[in-house]
């Protein structure tokens, strides 16, 4: 009776707690009125508090969050007696995320700020940075009326010019169209898009799967909710279009959209073209493997074709493609900041690290899309599986300027893994936002990616030393209950 009591708070509590950690953000608001001149990046009370309290108080929230995320998981039948109750708080618990001023990130502000000189001024933000643009003469009087440029121009990522697809500047020309030039409408309007966007992949993921813990998993993640609507990162879209793709090839048969959509997806960030074999492969499965390639080759231009025509809205020369460069010659959390750090003396340690990882990736890659084209059966799920490890490693071990947002990119496809890795996938992703608090109580600086990489590595094999004891343990429960019965 008492169980089934605590079981029907769970759902409050969880929500009491999201609450909470919305708090400093509304105070904010409630006391200065706008989102102008904040300039308060990782801070989590987002003021001048002591920064141990302020790191301990994040960690206490989060740990509670996290800990009830889990137990709704656990209990989601006698949580939600309906789908009706599911959706309606998903919905409930999301709009109190849309609260949160992104405190972990400034990138919305840099979102806003390339659509506004591209939609408003007219500029190409691919050949001028937001800084270029306001310091030319005749602009200067902009930063009077104009508060999204004005914040933009604060920014660090003001003295670069895109780093992303076209698709998604022309996204964030329209948001920053609709704002009028201000600032507080700008992200509120980026956030309420965002919201639906993570409601939509919610919904998809439904259709997919008809299952209720793939939509809680994914729906209330402490992480996705974070990353994807507190701190307004355009990589939920990543996850939409590319569920999007995954569905219509999947669901509906439907090759062409399922390339524009994998297309959209690419061209807002590069990354989500490691699909596109896998897509084709599996469209193609019932044919021979001469076939398959021919197969292969014909979907690969026309995926090409849909890739190059946003670019048309923007292309003078190949110096478009310059913002891709300038974020890979950042290092950021990750083990490359450990290499700068402690094996220096090693001449160009970084680069032949890179050089060789990116050579071993290729090889990999290819020899395995070597393999599909001339395997007899093909599977989805298998490919899927596949598809994942490519991206752990894409992300963990080529991007030297990792961020932990770049881990929902996984999320698409958790929908076709093992519990197993499931359960790692979600684990990594919720102690990437413990790490965080290593910048919450030192500040910004690239040296904080230092103890970040130390903590995930550390806590990921810990993570990994107790589901592995787990799955050892039930495997061996399996093995013995099979000999009793036979």
């Amino acid at each position: 009776m008492k169980k089934d009591y605590f079981i029907n708070k769970i759902k409050i509590i969880f929500a009491m707690l999201c609450l909470a950690f919305a708090v400093p953000s509304i105070k904010f608001m409630v006391e200065k009125g706008t989102l102008l001149n904040f300039n308060t990046y990782f801070k989590f009370l987002i003021d001048d508090s002591n920064r141990l309290n302020q790191t301990l108080i994040y960690i206490v929230i989060l740990l509670g969050i996290t800990i009830f995320y889990f137990l709704i998981i656990k209990n989601r039948e006698k949580v939600f007696k309906n789908n009706k109750q599911m959706w309606i708080y998903i919905t409930i618990i999301s709009i109190i995320f849309v609260l949160v001023i992104p405190f972990m990130c400034s990138d919305v502000f840099y979102y806003i700020g390339i659509g506004r000189i591209n939609s408003e001024y007219g500029e190409n933000p691919y050949y001028i940075t937001i800084k270029e643009f306001i310091e030319q003469d005749e602009n200067k009087e902009l930063l009077k009326e104009d508060t999204v440029l004005k914040q933009a121009y604060q920014n660090d990522w003001a003295d670069s010019t895109v780093v992303y697809g076209p698709v998604w500047t022309i996204i964030c020309g329209l948001i920053a169209k609709m704002s009028f030039g201000n600032i507080d409408a700008g992200i509120l309007l980026f956030k309420l898009i965002n919201l639906v966007v993570h409601l939509l992949n919610c919904y998809v993921i439904y259709k997919m799967t008809n299952k209720k813990i793939f939509v809680l998993l994914y729906g209330i993640n402490p992480f996705v909710l974070v990353e994807g609507i507190a701190m307004v990162h355009n990589d939920i879209f990543i996850v939409l279009f590319t569920l999007l793709s995954i569905y219509f090839i999947l669901k509906k048969k439907n090759i062409m959209m399922s390339l524009v959509f994998l297309a959209i997806a690419t061209t807002i960030k590069y990354v989500t073209i490691l699909l596109l074999p896998f897509i084709i492969i599996y469209y193609a499965r019932e044919y021979k493997p001469s076939k398959r390639f021919i197969e292969c080759i014909k979907y690969g231009m026309i995926f090409l074709i849909m890739i190059i025509v946003p670019y048309l809205v923007y292309v003078k020369d190949f110096h478009i493609l310059s913002g891709i460069f300038i974020q890979q010659e950042k290092l950021a959390k990750n083990f490359y900041i450990i290499l700068k750090q402690y094996f220096f003396e090693i001449p160009n340690i970084i680069g032949i690290s890179k050089k060789i990882l990116l050579g071993s990736f290729i090889i990999i890659y290819a020899f395995t899309c070597v393999i599909l084209l001339n395997k007899k059966k093909i599977k989805f799920r298998e490919q899927m599986e596949q598809y994942e490890k490519f991206l752990l490693a894409f992300i963990f071990l080529l991007i030297t300027n990792f961020q932990p947002w770049y881990i929902l990119w996984l999320f698409p496809g958790v929908l076709w893994q093992k519990s197993y890795n499931i359960r790692m996938i979600i684990g990594i992703s919720i102690i990437s936002q413990f790490a965080n608090a290593v910048f919450l109580l030192n500040g910004e600086g690239w040296d904080n990616g230092i103890p970040f990489t130390f903590i995930m590595i550390t806590s990921i094999l810990m993570y990994y030393n107790r589901i592995n004891k787990k799955r050892i343990l039930k495997l061996q429960n399996q093995k013995e209950d099979k000999m009793w019965k036979s």
